[in-house]
Order: structure tokens, then sequence, then C-alpha cells
């Protein structure tokens, strides 16, 4: 594998963040080279073929692309928007909350007028309250500057940041069951009682209101698209190959050590991958034992199971929506593994190649690494094709049967008309995206001490930096704007902004 002598940046990992910086980077003529350990790029962005299907790993859905939204902005910047194929979900109802023993549908409509108006139908005395939500909501996205592309990073209201979004659910209405469907969507950020922070509701919630979106083709086109961006500016991308060390030299990080023993010099560094691992990768003393032993155990969120369904031809109708099930109406009690597992779960289904009927979909639960960490020192993926043992089949086997007579309550006939299915657990999602534990969103964020788990891009190695999922918020938006924010270190806050802001005027 050839390598130039030396790159401007040299970042280690492709997720979304990996790569929103390189094609940053690389349109600013900076020379990028991305280093990839796995055999596709993408991370969560993902794609597998089974059952003659495409099946999606980790991004089902995508908010804020209609024009002038956040990410749309971002995206319109680095040339996605016109290529990317989308479809937009039921604005009626794109994400629908259901409860077992309740035969009722609770739709959250897209656009906060449509919101509001199809609760307040289910809920006529709680419309006050549901107008109140909404701009609580909305108050709480205008406290973070960069959420709205502002050039300054700022919090107008501290205090926001360590409010519990259970709590203010319940400050806002009484009834028990419409505070369980205004939350009834937190398996976008494993909302946990006594833990999440208001501003992730808010944050994330806010962006799939104002519009919600599938990427018709797969979510990898996202990762295919900006690959070709950074290549068209110059920049390389080199899967299949695991950085292992990152070596300096007085705070400085002078090169990359791969598995190969190849070393890649840069000028600058930027990880992708979970703080800890890129913690690890790191030799000498310029970072102190005590910032690594903090990092290293702040706590991650919970991993999960994911079944991905092959459909039989022609018997079940795309319905363009998503669903989240919950046994109950304790929608904050439902992460950890017990006797009543699964206690909830989300459904989406992949928008049809051909026809209107469905022919795959993914339905997701939460799973604790506990459960399969009899079979943690294996490692399994395209490059690695190494069995876990007929146990561990069965263990799947038997996890997924009890996750599709679960969703057999509600869906009988989907789960009647499956095809084939397979199953992927905690140790897909840490073999794939090198997250501890298998955690889906990266490091778990805490309102009792919010900024002890945001973490700064900028380390103590003067040109090392740090994006993804960890370092600000999770999910395509939120690792958006962390890409915005580390590449801020660089370039320039305001020149990055008003770069993005004059693409947009530009095609206004």
């Amino acid at each position: 594998m050839s390598y130039a002598h030396k790159y401007d940046v040299v970042i280690v990992g492709s997720g979304l963040g990996g790569l929103l910086c390189g094609a940053i980077l690389a349109k600013e003529n900076l020379r990028v080279c991305i280093l990839e350990k796995n055999e596709q790029i993408g991370g969560a962005l993902q794609t597998f073929r089974e059952g003659g299907q495409t099946h999606d790993t980790g991004i089902h859905y995508i908010g804020g692309l209609d024009k002038g939204q956040n990410l749309y902005q971002i995206f319109h910047y680095l040339g996605l928007m016109d290529r990317l194929e989308l479809t937009r979900l039921d604005s009626d109802g794109f994400d629908n909350i259901l409860f077992a023993g309740d035969d009722q549908v609770y739709p959250h409509g897209m656009g906060w007028d449509s919101f509001v108006e199809r609760l307040s139908a289910l809920f006529p005395a709680e419309r006050d309250a549901l107008l109140k939500y909404k701009e609580a909501v909305l108050k709480a996205c205008g406290a973070f500057a960069l959420y709205s592309l502002s050039p300054e990073e700022q919090y107008d209201d501290m205090e926001l940041l360590a409010l519990s979004a259970e709590e203010m659910i319940a400050s806002i209405t009484a009834d028990a069951k419409l505070r369980a469907v205004l939350a009834g969507s937190n398996m976008l950020y494993a909302g946990v009682a006594g833990l999440t922070p208001w501003y992730t509701h808010a944050l994330i919630i806010n962006h799939y209101v104002e519009s919600s979106w599938r990427c018709t083709k797969g979510g990898d086109q996202i990762a295919r698209l900006l690959a070709r961006e950074i290549k068209a500016h110059g920049g390389e991308i080199h899967t299949k190959t695991e950085v292992i060390a990152i070596h300096q030299e007085e705070a400085k990080a002078i090169y990359a050590e791969t598995s190969t023993g190849e070393k890649i010099y840069a000028d600058r560094f930027i990880s992708n991958v979970h703080p800890a691992v890129t913690l690890d990768m790191i030799d000498g003393s310029a970072l102190r034992p005590i910032y690594k032993e903090r990092i290293k155990n702040l706590p991650n969120s919970v991993s999960a199971f994911v079944i991905n369904a092959v459909m039989k031809a022609e018997t079940t109708l795309y319905q363009n929506k998503n669903y989240y099930f919950f046994a109950d109406d304790k929608v904050w009690d439902t992460t950890t593994s017990d006797e009543r597992w699964p206690r909830t779960y989300g459904l989406f289904e992949a928008v049809p190649r051909h026809g209107t009927h469905l022919e795959a979909l993914s339905i997701m639960t939460y799973m604790e690494w506990s459960e399969v960490e009899k079979w943690s020192n294996t490692e399994h993926t395209t490059l690695h094709e190494v069995s876990r043992g007929a146990d561990y089949e069965a263990f799947k086997k038997e996890k997924g049967g009890l996750l599709l007579a679960r969703v057999a309550e509600r869906f009988p006939d989907l789960v009647k008309n499956i095809e084939s299915w397979s199953a992927s657990t905690p140790l897909t999602w840490r073999d794939y995206i090198a997250s501890p534990g298998g955690s889906i969103y990266g490091i778990a964020k805490d309102y009792h001490d919010p900024l002890r788990t945001m973490i700064s891009p900028n380390t103590k190695i003067r040109n090392l930096y740090m994006t993804g999922q960890n370092i600000k918020l999770h999910g395509v938006l939120g690792v958006a704007l962390t890409a915005l924010v580390t590449c801020s270190s660089i370039l320039g806050r305001d020149y990055l902004i008003a770069k993005i802001k004059q693409a947009n005027e530009a095609s206004a």
C-alpha cells in the first residue's frame, strides 16, 4: 500500500465524523488521508447484503434535511444534497408510539404544528401542555448556537444543561400516558431515568420533528458521497488499515503506526474512534494518567440487539413510518436485560426497491454487554470471519425468537410474513465501530454533571484532535455538528460557518 511522505491531516476511522472532517478539510485544500481498519467505510453508515436485500446497520432515518435546516446546510455545503436519494416519512406520523394492552397509535407529526395538532386530537385537555412542550424544546435548541449554525459556541442558559429529560417532561404535563408518548422515541438516545439530560432529548426530537427521511438506497450512500468528495479534492482513504499507535514527541503527534508496521506522518491527526480507544493508542507521557483514567471511566450508553429481516414477496405493504413499542408506560426503564426482556423495540422499514410492498426491515431493542461477555475474546468481521461457536448462534436464535414474539403481539401478520432473518449483538457493534461494550451512542450524557461528559475535541497533544459521537452529541446531526467543532479547531469557527452559509445563500 502506498502512502505519501507526509499529509496535512491523518484521520483515524472512517465513521461519519471522520468522513465529514475529511471532506471539510479536503475542500479547504488540505491533503487528507483516512485510515479505516474495516473493509467497508462508514461506521454505523455501513450496510450489508443478505437474502437478496440491503440492510442498514445503524442509520434507519435522518432528520433536518429540508432546505435551510441545519443538516441540510452542512450536507449542501459538501455537495451531497443534489445526489442523496431520500424518501420523506409520513408527515402525519413519522414516529408512532405503541403500548401493550392499548390499541391506540400515538403519532408524532412532522412539523411542530402537526405534532401539536395530532396529539391534541388524542389528548384534548392537554393542548396547552403540548404547546408548552414545543416551546421548551425550541428554547433548549436556541440555547445552543452551533445547533443553528451560529459562529459562536455558547450556552445562553447554563442551568439548561443540568435539567433532567424525564423530570422536565413530567413538569409539563401530569398525564402519565402523554408523558410516555412524548418520550416514546427515546431509543434515539437510549433515554434513562435519572441520567438523560433534557437538552439531549430536545435537540434530537426537534431535529426529527422538523423533517424526517429515509435514505432510499441505504445509509451507506452518505459514506460513498463523502468519500467521492474527499477523493475529488485529492484526499485518500485506505481500508483494511488498522492504526495501533499514534506516536508523539514533546506533546506533538508525529506519525500513526499501523498493524503492519507502516508509519504514516502528518502535521495534524484526528481520531474518529472512541476516546478511550484513542488514549490506548497514544504512547509517551503527554497525557496525564488522571485524564486517561477519567475518560476511560466514563460510562457508555447501552448496546443493542438487532434483527434484520427479509420479507416474503408481495405480502406486506410498506408503511413509510416507524414504530416504537413499550411493554408498559415506564418508557425510561427499558435498557436493562432481565427476565422481562425485551421491554421495548423500534421497528424500521426499508424503502422498497421495487413496487409498494415491504422487502426488508430492522427491529432494534436494547441489550447489555453482560449478555454476550462470555464471547468477548472473539472477533468477527468481514476481515476476520471467526466462528463464535454453536452456543453463540443458539443464543442469537433464542433472543431473536423472544423479540419476534414480542413484535407478533402487535404485528402478527408482519412476523408471519418474514422469510428469513439474521441478528447482530453488542459484539457486532464493538467489532465494527470499535465502541467499548458495543455502546450504540458512545459515552452516556448525564444531567448531574453535563460538562464532564462533553469532551473537548482538542487534546493535550497540540496537533491531535478527536471527533465523533462521543465528543458533543450522537446521531447524524450530532456527529455533523461535532465535526464542525473539530474542524473549527483547525480552520477557525467563524471562517467555517461563513463558508457553509455562503454555499447555501448562493443556491437560495
